[in-house]
C-alpha cells in the first residue's frame, strides 16, 4: 500500500495494511496501475498547484512526524512552497488538496484506477461519485460527446454507462469479420451516441464502385430507461428485438437472436428474397438477364439468410501504415464479374503488395489472397494505340512471367546445391534462406531487362484498356501513375483447382488502382473506402500477419 501512504501522505498502517488485505481478492490485474506510473499521473501540474514527489518539487513527502486521520505515522513538514511566507497554510498532502482539484487530478487517471482510488480513503470515495470525472472518462476513451449530459438528466449517470456499458463490452469495439462460410462480410462495433452499435458495411450496387458504403444495423446496447446494459437484434424489419452477445475466446464473440419471428415478412420467403435483391443489388430479379449471375445470387440468399443474425465474429485489423508503402493501404472495394462488388483489404509487404478479400463468393471466398502483385517488377505501357491490343499487353506481362518462373528455377536449384547464396549465371541471386521465397533482395539481385525501368511516381501517363478486356465499370481513369506485374486468384466452384495467374497491376492515384485478369480478359477497379474507422489498427506488423494467416484458415 505504498500508493495509499503517499496519495494519503502518511506512512503505511495497520489499518491500510488491514484494508489491503481485504481487496487484494477483488482488484484485478487490468485495474492495477504501476506505482510509479500512478505517482507520474497524480503529480501532474494542476493549475498553479504542483502535486510532485522529491526534495526538488518541494511537495510533501512520506516521512516520520505527524498523523492523519486516515492512517498512523509523521510527517516531514517541508511546505509546497516557501517556507518564509507569511500567507495562508499550505496543504502538506493530496488529502488536503480542495475537492476542484482533486476532481481534476482523478479525471486524468484511467477509469480502471478510479476503484483503487476510492479505497484511500473517505474523502477520495466521496469525490469519485462526482459525474464530471466519469463523463470525462466516457469522452477521453470511448468518444462520447454531448450525448452524456442529456443522459444525466434523464436519470442515468456516467459512472453507469462506464462501468455497466462501456467498459464491460470494450473488447468487442472495432473491424469484426462474420463466419458467414465463403461470403465473410465486414462488421465495424463502435459507440454511437448512447449506443453501442454493431454496423455491417454492405459495398455500393454494382458497378458503381465509387459510390459510399452502405451500413446495416445488425445489432445494439445501450442503457436506455434501463438501469443495466440491453442487447437488441435489428436484424429485419420489424424494429428492435431481444438478442444476446457472448464473449469467449480471445478476438473472437457471437450474437443470437432471441427472437428470430421478427425476421420473418407477412409475404413468405418470396417476399423477403424481394426486399433483400433490391437491398443487396438495387435491382429486381427480372432486370438481371444473365442466368448465371441470377443462379449465383438466389444461392448467396439462400445461404446467408440462414444464419438469422446468430453468428461468429474473428476480429480483423487494418494494416499498420509504413514510409516505404508505395500508398496508403486500407480498405477498397472492388468489381468481381457476375458475383458484383468486394471488399479487399490492401497491405504492403516489403516488396510486395497484396490484396485479401474480406467478402468473397462461391469461387474465390473471403480471407485468401486474391492480388500479389511484385513491386520490384514495373512494367512500362506502350503508347496507347498499343495499349489497345490485348496481344502487345500479354507480351509484355507474359515476358516477366516467365522470367519470374526462371529465377524460380535456379533458386530451387540452388537452394539444393551443397553452397548457398553464390551468385548464378543471368544476375539471379541464389536462395539464402526462406525469406528468399517472398521476395526480400536487393538491388544487385534485379534482372536486368526492360520490365523494372522505373518512372517518376508523380508523373501520369496516359492509359486505355486493350479491346477485348471486359470491364463493369467504364468510368476508370485515363491516367495511371504506375504498372506492376503481378497474379490473381482464380478457382472453379467451391473453390476447386485454385490457381495464380498473371495480370497488370495498375496504380490510377491515393484511392484507386486496377487489376487487368490476362486469362480472364477481365478489369477489376477498385476505390478506397473512406469511413473513419476507430479502434480497427494492427498494433504491429507481426500481429497484422499473423491475422491474414488466419483468415484463409477461417474460409479454406
Amino acid at each position: 500500500m505504498a500508493v495509499c501512504a503517499r496519495l494519503c501522505g502518511v506512512g503505511q498502517s495497520r489499518r491500510c495494511r488491514r484494508r489491503q488485505r481485504q481487496n487484494q481478492q477483488v482488484q484485478g490485474s487490468d485495474s492495477d496501475m504501476d506505482e510509479e506510473e500512478e505517482e507520474r499521473i497524480v503529480g501532474q501540474k494542476q493549475g498553479d498547484v504542483v502535486v510532485g514527489r522529491g526534495p526538488e518539487s518541494g511537495v510533501a513527502t512520506a516521512g516520520p512526524s505527524d498523523a492523519c486521520e486516515y492512517g498512523s505515522g509523521h510527517v516531514n513538514r517541508r511546505s509546497f512552497l516557501d517556507p518564509t511566507s507569511t500567507g495562508p497554510p499550505h496543504p502538506q498532502s493530496l488529502v488536503e488538496l480542495p475537492p476542484e482539484l482533486l476532481v481534476e487530478i482523478f479525471s486524468l487517471l484511467p477509469g480502471t484506477a478510479l476503484p483503487n482510488v476510492g479505497l484511500v480513503c473517505k474523502k477520495f470515495r466521496q469525490i469519485l461519485n462526482t459525474e464530471t470525472i466519469w463523463r470525462r472518462r466516457c469522452m477521453a476513451e470511448f468518444g462520447m460527446k454531448e450525448d452524456l449530459r442529456k443522459m444525466e438528466l434523464g436519470g442515468a449517470s456516467s459512472r453507469d454507462l462506464y462501468v455497466k456499458l462501456l467498459y464491460p463490452y470494450r473488447h468487442i469495439l472495432g473491424l469484426w469479420q462474420p463466419d458467414i462460410g465463403p461470403y465473410g462480410g465486414l462488421l465495424n462495433v463502435e459507440v454511437d451516441g448512447l449506443f453501442i452499435i454493431g454496423w455491417m458495411y454492405l459495398p455500393p450496387h454494382d458497378p458503381r464502385v465509387e459510390d459510399p458504403m452502405r451500413r446495416r444495423p445488425l445489432f445494439r446496447i445501450h442503457m436506455w430507461e434501463s438501469q443495466k446494459a440491453n442487447v437488441e437484434c435489428m436484424y429485419g424489419h420489424k424494429g428492435p428485438h431481444k438478442g444476446d452477445i457472448q464473449t469467449g475466446k480471445r478476438d473472437e464473440f457471437s450474437t443470437k437472436c432471441n427472437q428470430t419471428d421478427h425476421h420473418r415478412m407477412p409475404g413468405g420467403r418470396q417476399e423477403e428474397f424481394r426486399t433483400w435483391l433490391e437491398e443487396e443489388w438495387g435491382r429486381t430479379l427480372e432486370e438481371i438477364f444473365h442466368e448465371h449471375m441470377q443462379e449465383l445470387i438466389l444461392m448467396k440468399f439462400i445461404y446467408t439468410s440462414q444464419y438469422d443474425n446468430c453468428l461468429t465474429y474473428r476480429r480483423i485489423y487494418l494494416p499498420p501504415l509504413r514510409s516505404t508503402d508505395l500508398l496508403l493501404p486500407g480498405l477498397f472495394k472492388g468489381t468481381y464479374g457476375s458475383h458484383g462488388l468486394e471488399i479487399v483489404m490492401l497491405s504492403f509487404h516489403e516488396a510486395y503488395a497484396r490484396a485479401t478479400k474480406l467478402t468473397g463468393d462461391p469461387n474465390v471466398p473471403a480471407g485468401q489472397l486474391t492480388l500479389d502483385v511484385d513491386l520490384r517488377r514495373p512494367v512500362v505501357l506502350p503508347d496507347l494505340e498499343q495499349q489497345r491490343n490485348i496481344e502487345e499487353l500479354s507480351r509484355l506481362v507474359l515476358g516477366v512471367h516467365q522470367e519470374v518462373e526462371r529465377e524460380a528455377q535456379q533458386q530451387a536449384k540452388a537452394a539444393s546445391a551443397p553452397v548457398s547464396g553464390a551468385a548464378e549465371p543471368g544476375g539471379v541471386c541464389a536462395a539464402e534462406g526462406p525469406e528468399a521465397d517472398h521476395g526480400a533482395s536487393s538491388d544487385s539481385c534485379q534482372p536486368g531487362s526492360s520490365s523494372t525501368t522505373t518512372t517518376n511516381p508523380t508523373e501520369a501517363q496516359p492509359f486505355v484498356l486493350p479491346l477485348g478486356v471486359m470491364a463493369r465499370n467504364e468510368v476508370y481513369p485515363r491516367t495511371c501513375r504506375k504498372c506492376f506485374y503481378g497474379t490473381g486468384l482464380i478457382a472453379g466452384h467451391g473453390f476447386t483447382s485454385p490457381e495464380r495467374t498473371p495480370g497488370l497491376f495498375v496504380l490510377f492515384d491515393e484511392d484507386r488502382f486496377g487489376f487487368i485478369w490476362l486469362e480472364l480478359k477481365s478489369f477489376s477497379l477498385y476505390s478506397r473506402l473512406t469511413d473513419k474507422l476507430a479502434h480497427a489498427h494492427a498494433p504491429n506488423m507481426e500481429r497484422f500477419e499473423a491475422m491474414l494467416r488466419n483468415m484463409q484458415s477461417w474460409t479454406s
